[in-house]
This record gives C-alpha cells, structure tokens and sequence, in this order.
C-alpha cells in the first residue's frame, strides 16, 4: 500500500512540475521562430509517438492494422470528421480481417 502511495505522490508532483515550470522559466515572451514553432508542434508529436505503436498491435494483425490505418489518414487528409474516419478505418480493418 505504501508503495502506491509513493507511485502516487511521484506522478502528483511530476505532473506539477510539467504544468508549473513554463511558467517559471519564461517569463517574456518566446521571439525565437524555431523554439516557436517546437513548443506549437510538440504535443502533436508526443501524442503521435503515442498513439502509432498501439495501432499496429490492436488488431493482432500487422496487415488489417496497416489498411486501418491507411484508410483513417486518407480520410482524415481529406478533412472528413473524426467520427467518420474512425468508423472507416475500423470497418476496413475489420472487413480485411475478415477476407484474410
């Protein structure tokens, strides 16, 4: 018990340290284009390195992943809504699981 406790108060405090130091270390205005344009893409990053691996293993299946996921970027550069593309990349991961 005590060392959920433990778990608990770690990721409590990283957690405020992540939202509190921004704020602490830059205080005026960032003018730099680069550390710019690295702090606007960086959570579409973090949450794509996140995000990638999971969907090639979700399916069991490398190949139906891959159709998946093909589809859901074709449909979403194509700027359809979420809930369409979510729909279509799983019934096409589906129905090639289905045919394979």
């Amino acid at each position: 018990m005590m060392s959920v406790i433990i778990y608990i108060a770690v990721m409590a405090g990283v957690t405020y340290l992540v939202r509190m130091l921004p704020f602490t270390l830059f205080r005026k205005q960032i003018k730099s284009q680069f550390i710019r344009s690295v702090l606007y893409y960086l959570p579409y990053a973090v949450l794509a390195a996140m995000t990638f691996p999971g969907i090639f293993y979700s399916t069991g299946n490398t190949v139906t992943a891959a159709v998946g996921t093909l589809v859901a970027l074709v449909l979403a550069y194509f700027d359809l809504p979420l809930i369409v593309v979510a729909i279509a990349a799983a019934l096409s991961a589906f129905g090639v699981g289905f045919l394979v």
